[in-house]
């Protein structure tokens, strides 16, 4: 039988065709694989153990970031937390927690109305005043006008330690991006009309300029003594008798201080001993309110007197923080650069023109359960910005109820949302169910630049006092107009860069 010759050009084709049907099956089911995998890998929903929600009353300190080899790093804890020393031979009874809480949502919600009385304004406070005030012990501290004005502070929430003077004495310090300058309560002091407090029943030293070398005073009528009216929106004033320039700061929860402007020697310790002379702060002698436990406030905020901006040759204006997924750990503050962090992933850094000293971010999305949330881009127009001293983020309320409602739709197996304590409005009694385990979803910001932060579950919902009252830890504007705040409860776990010279604002997970 003769065998036909073979048709080398039809095998070859036959060949590569079916070559090339099966590698597109198997790309195609990579790709679909791929493609699955993507979408199991975002983030659904938080699945945790109910007991993990409550806070821990001992300290477990971290030690992720206080290793670097760059940079000034400085230990964060949290100022009502275990790890804090004047807290660790205290417990708190439920009364003690119910009473926290109830004051806690009102001077959050008062720094977030001083920051849009803030924002709301034409211009800034730019009126110099001179009075002859005497500051002493005596009673004519009470002469002290009030503030025209409030910057965006308060107490703040997470406290770092410093050395101010010649020899260098440690103190406990609140650390704030929402504010500017630089201040310490200072001896002879004394507290305000109205509080039965004085200096001396403070756990925190106080500071004292007579005992250090390095310590001297701005004079008043002098340009770094004017510096202080964009920082402070009041002011300066001028003490006649040595032409002291004082500085006066009234902050959005009723909190003030006041006192001498001047220089003096500061000392980051923890991991280095990177020393800074003529370092602009306050001492303060007049001080009330919020400021009990410790010394004073650290400004982080954008303006020429800010930490930020006087560090600017040795840090070159680049610092981070990681607060801790709770109060019973420990973060850091690093001011420098740690020779890059790949895991960062940036956003540009914003400016709202209405006010340069605060840092913006671009949000332009949200996601809950891993899925978009519709959301009108002209509700983000007004602007984000991030805070480390806010604790609850405010959404507009156009965006706060497409995500809210989302939020509520994952959790109809826990019953229906309550309102708490007359502020947050989706919370659940957990405890009713005797759970050992909780889910509930996952929510999500997308900013410009194509960053997309996953909330941590210890920033996704808040537990007051007890698991019966486990609450959305986010909350509405009261107008949609006003820009939205990314708070502190929002950001632990997460190192946060602000690259300010850069122009650009990262995140980077697991840091803390």
């Amino acid at each position: 039988m003769e065998i036909a010759p073979m048709n080398f050009s039809s095998f070859f084709f036959r060949s590569f065709g079916l070559h090339v049907l099966f590698l597109c099956l198997v790309l195609c089911f990579l790709e679909k694989g791929f493609a699955l995998a993507g979408r199991k890998d975002k983030l659904t929903h938080h699945t945790v153990q109910l007991n993990s929600l409550l806070p821990a009353t001992t300290c477990t300190p971290s030690t992720k970031g206080h290793n670097k080899k760059h940079g000034s790093v400085l230990e964060v804890v949290h100022k009502h937390g275990p790890c804090y020393e004047h807290n660790q031979h205290k417990t708190k009874t439920a009364t003690d927690l119910h009473a926290y809480y109830a004051q806690f949502f009102k001077q959050d919600q008062a720094r977030v109305d001083s920051i849009y009385s803030r924002l709301k304004a034409t211009k800034r406070y730019s009126t110099k005043t001179d009075y002859n005030l005497p500051i002493t012990q005596s009673e004519d501290t009470n002469t002290f006008p009030a503030p025209s004005a409030t910057t965006v502070g308060g107490s703040g929430n997470y406290v770092v330690k410093v050395g101010f003077g010649t020899p260098a004495k440690s103190f406990s310090l609140v650390f704030d991006t929402g504010s500017d300058l630089t201040w310490t309560q200072c001896q002879p002091c004394r507290f305000g009309t109205g509080s039965d407090l004085t200096c001396y029943d403070q756990t925190e030293p106080i500071y004292d300029p007579s005992l250090s070398t390095s310590y001297a005073n701005i004079s008043c009528n002098t340009a770094t003594c004017n510096e202080l009216t964009s920082a402070t929106n009041t002011g300066p004033y001028c003490y006649r008798a040595t032409n002291t320039c004082v500085y006066l700061i009234g902050y959005g929860d009723k909190s003030k201080s006041a006192g001498y402007y001047g220089t003096e020697r500061l000392t980051l310790t923890a991991t280095s001993t990177d020393v800074f002379d003529g370092f602009l702060f306050g001492c303060g002698q007049d001080n009330d309110g919020t400021f009990v436990g410790f010394a004073g406030l650290l400004g982080l905020g954008r303006n020429k007197i800010s930490l930020i901006e006087q560090t600017a040759a040795k840090y070159g204006r680049y610092f981070s923080y990681c607060l801790p997924v709770d109060q019973s750990s420990t973060g850091f503050l690093r001011l420098g650069k740690d020779g890059g962090n790949a895991a960062v992933k940036f956003t540009p850094l914003t400016t709202l023109p209405v006010d340069k000293s605060f840092y913006g971010l671009d949000l332009v999305g949200i996601s809950v359960s891993g899925q978009q949330v519709s959301i009108p881009s002209t509700v983000f127009s007004t602007g984000t910005l991030i805070d480390s001293g806010t604790v609850i983020t405010r959404l507009p309320a156009a965006a706060y109820t497409a995500m809210r409602d989302a939020f509520r739709e994952g959790m109809k197996r826990y019953g229906e949302p309550k309102t708490v304590e007359g502020v947050p409005d989706t919370c659940y009694d957990l405890r009713a169910y005797n759970l050992e385990t909780v889910s509930f979803p996952a929510v999500a910001f997308t900013f410009s630049g194509g960053l997309t932060l996953e909330l941590k579950s210890a920033g996704t919902v808040i537990v007051i006092v007890d698991t019966s009252q486990v609450c959305l830890a986010i909350l509405p504007n009261t107008e949609d107009r006003q820009p939205g705040i990314i708070g502190n409860f929002q950001q632990k776990g997460f190192e946060v860069v602000y690259d300010v010279a850069g122009g650009k604002i990262g995140f980077a997970a697991g840091s803390c």
